[in-house]
């Protein structure tokens, strides 16, 4: 099977598959494949926002302290195979391929049984544990696809930890209609003996938290940003000391030291657990994080940030950085939504601190707003918005309107952030030839 051939026949599954939540399906195909999971070890983050960033401080420390790495994420930024990669490098076509073979028999053998028909997600799980297992993973940090509990990654039994981000409203009515209910599904993930790290919640979810964790037996820690010293802040760098320890990151935004600190506490209680890591590494793993579409500078004049800012949480971290490093600047957005996130309170955030707005339709049909109802949405706050037909006319539009000392901010969703960041690093490589 070639590679064009095994992405078709994954995308295909959707026409197939139930909407039934739940590990059935990927607890069979893992039977029936050998139950690689039950070889590998993980550290699985949940939580609504920060999962990717933390993920990528905590893999790239261990990675330079010699372990090897497994990072299972989504969504992806430049290619469908950066899901799924070791110490760095994505899975390649041909391996991907023949992991597709692997699964296909398991998978027609559930249709033809009427077991049921699993989803692309749940068989690109069962992938990347297969993937794994061949790659001789010292150590796999996996990130939810979405929730916890029902989340098809929620089939793994070695969790040496189990990381909690920000946890907030999102996915209403899927995972839950309230804070609580929402907590409790991506808590899901804390196992037997697990180390159980969190970052700064809600009260009602610190509590619910800490209480699960008291009468499973669970040691918790909880990492409180708040005691960070901040000793420098710039674009290109921030600075801060945590308990004794100073850490530089290069990736921007005020959250970004929130993210940091939790993924210094996840290290720091791997060190405990055995993991063996220096100062050094620490520091070295930090100061070499990179995680682009998260706050991303992919221009300077005008300067030109990319941001996967899709819910309401995201976007106040998001207006919180903007005013921040750009008090005074003209602000132009590039902004484009889901119709099932909170695009209303979004749009109401961001929408006052802008001078001039293009909207433009995400590329997933099924759950795109159309860029011509964010605008209706848009021009209360901002007269002038414009829907766009295109990504490359939004990102032509603003280049325009913008002057030298003026800011582009494009985000609302990690879809097409990958393009932007090419098209705008494409028109600055031919900027630079053409000086």
């Amino acid at each position: 099977m070639e590679y064009k051939e095994a992405r078709a026949w994954i995308e295909s599954a959707w026409q197939y598959a139930g909407g039934d939540m739940g590990l059935g399906n990927t607890e069979y195909m893992l039977e029936q494949l050998g139950h690689p999971e039950r070889r590998l070890e993980f550290v699985h983050i949940a939580g609504t926002n920060g999962k990717g960033s933390v993920a990528s401080y905590i893999g790239t420390v261990l990675q330079c302290a010699g372990y090897r790495v497994g990072r299972y994420l989504s969504p992806t930024i430049f290619s469908y195979r950066e899901r799924m990669q070791v110490n760095g490098q994505w899975i390649s076509r041909e391996d991907f391929a023949g992991y597709v073979e692997q699964i296909y028999p398991v998978v027609e053998k559930m249709k033809q049984d009427q077991i049921g028909y699993p989803t692309p997600f749940e068989m690109e799980t069962v992938i990347s544990f297969l993937f794994f297992l061949d790659q001789r993973c010292d150590i796999v940090v996996l990130e939810c696809g979405m929730g916890g509990r029902t989340d098809a990654t929620n089939v793994i039994t070695n969790t040496k930890m189990a990381v909690l981000t920000s946890i907030s409203m999102d996915h209403v009515g899927v995972l839950g209609n309230s804070l609580e209910e929402i907590a409790s599904q991506k808590a899901g993930i804390i196992k037997p003996g697990a180390i159980v790290v969190t970052g700064r919640q809600q009260p009602e979810v610190e509590n619910l938290l800490w209480a699960l964790c008291t009468e499973k037996g669970n040691p918790f820690v909880t990492a409180r940003p708040e005691e960070a010293v901040i000793r420098e802040v710039t674009l290109n760098r921030q600075v801060f000391r945590y308990h004794g320890s100073e850490i530089t990151i290069t990736l921007a935004g005020s959250h970004q030291i929130e993210n940091a600190v939790l993924a210094l506490e996840c290290i720091t209680a791997l060190k405990q657990a055995g993991f063996d890591v220096t100062k050094e590494e620490i520091e070295e793993g930090f100061r070499t994080t990179r995680w682009d579409g998260r706050f991303t500078v992919v221009n300077e004049e005008p300067c030109f940030v990319v941001d996967g800012a899709h819910n309401p949480d995201a976007a106040e971290k998001l207006k919180q950085s903007v005013q921040f490093y750009f008090p005074d600047r003209r602000l132009i957005f590039i902004m484009g939504m889901f119709k099932d996130k909170d695009y209303k309170k979004v749009a109401g955030l961001m929408g006052p601190l802008a001078q001039k707005i293009f909207t433009v339709t995400p590329p997933d049909p099924s759950r795109a707003l159309p860029a011509s109802e964010l605008a209706k949405v848009l021009e209360s706050d901002c007269p002038d918005t414009r829907a766009c037909d295109s990504l490359e006319e939004a990102v032509e539009a603003a280049f325009g309107a913008a002057g030298p000392e003026d800011v582009i901010l494009s985000f609302g969703s990690l879809s097409f952030a990958g393009d932007t960041i090419r098209m705008v690093r494409n028109k600055k490589d031919k900027g630079i030839q053409k000086a």
